[in-house]
C-alpha cells in the first residue's frame, strides 16, 4: 500500500503564511510592504486618526444642556413629543439598516428602534420621560440586544423611562389633562416611588392650566403641509391630536432643532472632523489606486472598503464617482462606466460617522497629469472656491457667498468662450447649482436662509459641467434665434471642452474672523494633486 504524503509541511507552511500576514499589518491596521511582496499603503497618503473619546460625563452633560435648551424653547405651557424613525422595508421581511431619527439622536444617542422621548418643562416633578420597548430574549435572538433601562440612561442620562407600550394611555391621559403614572412593574426607571399614588396633579399643574385656557401646546416635527417622506408618523400623529385634543395646538418642533443643531458645539465639530477624516483617506486611497481600474466601481469600492476599515456608520449619500461625460451628471450614482486614462474622475463622496456626515468632492486625471484644458476648467472652479471663502464671513449668507462664487464662474466662462454675456442667465446652461449648503447630521443640514455665525459648517463647492448633449435642446425661456446664434458662437469652446465636469467641494467651519478648511489635508491646487498621485503611484509599484 502506498504511503500517504505528510501534511505537515502543508500545515506548516500554511501556519507561516498567516503568521505572516498578520505580521504583516501596522498599528494602524494598514498592511506593510514586505520582501515577498503584496499590497503596500503609499507613505503620502493620510491615514484617518483615532476616533474622539467622551467619557461618559462629557456626553451626558453635552445631552442634558441640549435637552435643556430645547426645554426652554418649548416652555412651561407646552410638551414635546419626538419618536423614533420607524423601520424602512427593503424587500419582503428584510429592513434597510435602521438609522436613529436625527433629533432623538442629538438629545439621546439612542439607536433603540420604538423608542420615543417627551419632555414636560413646566413639569414639576418629571421633565423627561423616555419610552423604551422592554427587552425580549427571543427578538435579541434574531436581531441584537436591545438596551436595558439602566444602559439607556448610562447613554442618555434620562433618569425617567418607561416601558413603550404605556406611551398611548399617558397620551390619552394629557389630552384628557389629567396625570398619568403607569404601574410599577412597567416603570423601567424613576427617582420617584415606583408605587407612588396618583392623589395629585404630578407637577402638571402649569400644563393642564395652559390647556384649561386654549393656551397650551404639543411641539412635533411636522415639517410643511405636503405629507413628508421621513415624518409620516409625525403628520398622522398631529392630525389626530388636533382632532381629539382640546386646550392643546400642535406646533411645529423644526425652528427649534433648526436653531440649536446649525452652530455646532465642540464636540460636534470634533465628530464631523472624523468623518471628514475618514473621507479624506478615502479619497487619497482611490486617487492612488485608480490607474489601475477599468470600471467606476472599482474605484468606488475602495472609498466603500475605507469607509468600512475606519468603521463610519455608512456614506452620508449614495457615492458619486463619475468618470468623462459621467462627471457632468450631478448625482450620477450608477458608477457602472469605463474610466478611461485620458479622462478626469470626479468623486464626490463623504463617511457618516456617529450622525455625522462629511460632503467632500475631487475631480483628478486618471492619468495623474491635467491636460491644458482639463486644466483650464479646473482653475475656474478653483478660483470660485477661493472667492467663496473670502466671503464667508460672519453676518453673511449662504446666498452672498454663492453669489461670490457665482461671479467667478461667469467671468471664466466668458473668458473660455463657453457664454457670451456675463450679464445674463447663460452660465446656468454650465453651472446650474449654488455653492454651498449647510453640513451636519444630515448632508444637506437645517439652518434654510440663517445668517453665518462661528460654529456653523457649510459646503464650498462650485463647479462647470460641460454636458454632451447640452446644445442639443434649447433651455426654457430661450428665444429660438437667441439660442441659435448663442450656439454658433459657443460651438468651438464646446467642442474643445465637451465631456468634462469638474467640481471642488470643501467643508468650512466659520470662526470669528473667518473660516477653517476642514477638508484642508486634501490637496487642491493642480499641482499638488499631480504630485501626490505621481508619489502614491510610484510607491504602490
Amino acid at each position: 500500500m502506498k504511503k500517504p504524503k505528510s501534511r505537515c509541511p502543508r500545515v506548516v507552511f500554511a501556519l507561516f503564511a498567516v503568521f505572516a500576514l498578520l505580521a504583516s499589518f501596522n498599528s494602524a491596521g494598514e498592511i506593510n510592504v514586505r520582501a515577498t511582496g503584496g499590497p503596500t499603503v503609499p507613505s503620502n497618503i493620510r491615514l484617518t486618526p483615532p476616533a474622539p473619546v467622551f467619557t461618559d460625563k462629557e456626553r451626558i452633560a453635552e445631552l442634558s444642556q441640549r435637552r435643556e435648551r430645547v426645554a426652554q424653547s418649548v416652555g412651561p405651557q407646552s410638551f414635546l413629543v419626538l419618536f423614533s424613525t420607524e423601520p424602512r422595508v427593503y424587500t419582503n421581511d428584510v429592513d434597510y439598516p435602521y438609522r436613529q431619527e436625527n433629533n432623538l439622536y442629538y438629545l439621546t444617542n439612542l439607536k433603540q428602534k420604538g423608542a420615543t422621548l417627551v419632555l414636560l418643562p413646566g413639569n414639576t416633578k418629571i421633565r423627561e420621560i423616555l419610552f423604551l420597548p422592554r427587552r425580549n430574549a427571543l427578538a435579541e435572538t434574531w436581531t441584537g440586544h436591545m438596551y436595558s433601562a439602566d444602559e439607556a440612561h448610562q447613554i442618555s442620562g434620562i433618569r425617567e423611562i418607561w416601558q413603550a407600550n404605556e406611551f398611548d394611555p399617558f397620551i390619552k391621559a394629557l389630552r384628557n389633562r389629567q396625570p398619568y403614572r403607569p404601574k410599577p412593574e412597567n416603570i423601567f426607571k424613576s427617582d420617584l416611588p415606583l408605587d407612588m399614588p396618583l392623589t395629585n396633579d404630578h407637577g402638571y399643574t402649569t400644563l393642564f392650566d395652559a390647556a384649561a385656557k386654549g393656551e397650551a401646546g404639543i411641539h412635533l416635527l411636522v415639517p410643511g403641509s405636503n405629507e413628508s417622506r421621513e415624518y409620516k408618523y409625525e403628520q398622522r400623529f398631529a392630525s389626530e391630536w388636533a382632532q381629539t385634543a382640546s386646550g392643546f395646538s400642535v406646533k411645529n418642533a423644526w425652528p427649534i432643532f433648526t436653531q440649536l443643531r446649525l452652530v455646532k458645539s465642540p464636540m460636534e465639530v470634533r465628530i464631523l472632523q472624523h468623518a471628514i477624516d475618514i473621507s479624506i483617506e478615502a479619497h487619497q486611497r482611490a486617487w492612488a489606486g485608480a490607474a489601475d481600474a477599468k470600471w467606476e466601481y472599482e474605484v468606488d469600492a475602495i472609498v466603500a472598503y475605507t469607509f468600512k476599515l475606519r468603521n463610519a456608520d455608512n456614506w452620508g449619500y449614495p457615492d458619486i464617482v463619475g468618470c468623462g461625460p459621467n462627471a457632468t451628471t450631478l448625482h450620477y450614482i450608477e458608477s457602472q462606466g469605463p474610466v478611461k486614462p485620458t479622462d478626469l474622475l470626479l468623486m464626490d463622496v463623504g463617511a457618516e460617522y456617529d450622525h455625522y456626515t462629511a460632503d467632500v468632492t475631487r475631480t483628478f486625471p486618471i492619468n495623474g497629469k491635467f491636460t491644458p484644458a482639463q486644466a483650464e476648467i479646473y482653475q475656474v472652479v478653483y478660483d470660485a472656491q477661493e472667492a467663496v471663502a473670502r466671503a464667508s464671513k460672519p453676518g453673511a449668507t449662504l446666498s452672498d457667498v454663492s453669489r461670490a462664487g457665482t461671479e467667478v464662474i461667469k467671468d471664466g466662462l466668458l473668458k473660455l468662450g463657453l457664454i457670451t454675456d456675463r450679464n445674463s442667465m447663460q452660465h446656468r446652461l454650465w453651472f446650474m447649482h449654488g455653492t454651498s449648503h449647510w453640513l451636519g447630521m444630515n448632508v444637506h443640514d437645517v439652518g434654510g436662509g440663517a445668517r453665518i455665525v462661528p460654529g456653523v459648517v457649510f459646503t464650498n463647492e462650485p463647479g462647470i459641467y460641460i454636458r454632451p448633449e447640452a446644445l442639443d435642446q434649447m433651455p426654457p425661456g430661450w428665444k429660438q434665434e437667441d439660442w441659435e446664434k448663442f450656439k454658433a458662437t459657443v460651438r468651438p469652446a464646446f467642442e474643445k471642452y465637451k465631456g468634462m465636469g469638474v467640481r471642488i467641494e470643501d467643508d468650512l467651519l466659520v470662526t470669528a474672523d473667518g473660516v477653517k478648511w476642514m477638508t484642508e489635508a486634501l490637496p487642491r491646487k493642480i499641482n499638488e494633486i499631480e504630485e501626490f498621485i505621481a508619489k502614491a503611484r510610484r510607491q504602490s509599484e
